[in-house]
This record gives structure tokens, sequence and C-alpha cells, in this order.
């Protein structure tokens, strides 16, 4: 990501801070309507998970601009999910919920520039959490060699 990219990405995310409960019921309602198979995924409080999904995503804001730190922890993450069941597959309507949110919670600050940063935030990240899931499931085959 560029430095104005990274800007950009970090200013926006701090707007959206005030209504950060809001922005995280409002993705989830978004990603269950784009895949509504995806809700058997969740269990527990979702007010909670929300808060976390906005943790997490804020920390990898603050580290856009430091890879090392970044992608190590992603790769952990991405193995995780495989456990929970994600797939390949999710990453691309995740994406494409969270960028509904960010119009829905930005308005007309959610411009193509913008949405163009967000994007290729988002490519990273999802990015290092396949490697790490790809990673997670190669293992036992690898192991059983």
């Amino acid at each position: 990501m560029t430095p104005q990219q990274i800007a950009l990405v970090r200013s926006s995310f701090a707007q959206l801070a005030p209504i950060a409960d809001s922005a995280a019921s409002l993705f989830y309602a978004h990603l269950f309507h784009r895949d509504p198979s995806l809700r058997a995924l969740f269990r527990g409080d979702m007010a909670h998970q929300g808060r976390r999904l906005m943790e997490m995503i804020g920390w990898a804001v603050e580290r856009l601009d430091r890879p090392d730190a970044l992608m190590p922890a992603l790769h952990t993450l991405g193995a995780r999910h495989a456990g929970y069941g994600v797939l390949d597959r999710h990453y691309a309507t995740v994406g494409a919920a969270l960028l509904q949110t960010l119009q829905a919670g930005l308005g007309s600050a959610f411009t193509s520039e913008l949405r163009a940063a967000w994007v290729t935030m988002y490519d990273v990240v999802a990015g290092a959490m396949q490697a790490g899931e790809r990673a997670a499931r190669a293992q036992p085959a690898a192991a059983a060699a």
C-alpha cells in the first residue's frame, strides 16, 4: 500500500470509531444477507463478535506500514479461521460486505479513491489470512506424509 492509501484508510477508520458498534452490526447484516450460510460459522454474542471485528480491523489498520508486524499475525489469524470453517470463497463475501458497510457508514466521504485504498487494504489482509489458512490446512497432510 502507498503511504497515501494508508493515510486514507486510517483517517476513514477513525471516522467510524464513534459508530463502531453500529458499523459492526451493519457489517454482519450485509454479510448474512449476501450469504446466509455464513451465520452458522458464528456462535455466541454477536455484539461481542462485532467489537472483536472492529478491534481487529483497527489493529491491522495501525500496522499497515509495518508488514513485519502485520503479516505473521494475519497468517495466524487465517489459520485459526480455517478451524472455524472459513473457506477461500468466503473472503470475497466478507470484502463486499466490508465495502458496503464503509459506504453506508462514511456516506459521501467514501470516494472512489478511498474505496480503492480499502480494496487494497482488504486484499493485503485477506491474502495474508488465506496464506495462513492454506498453510494450516496443508500442515496435517504434510505431517501424515
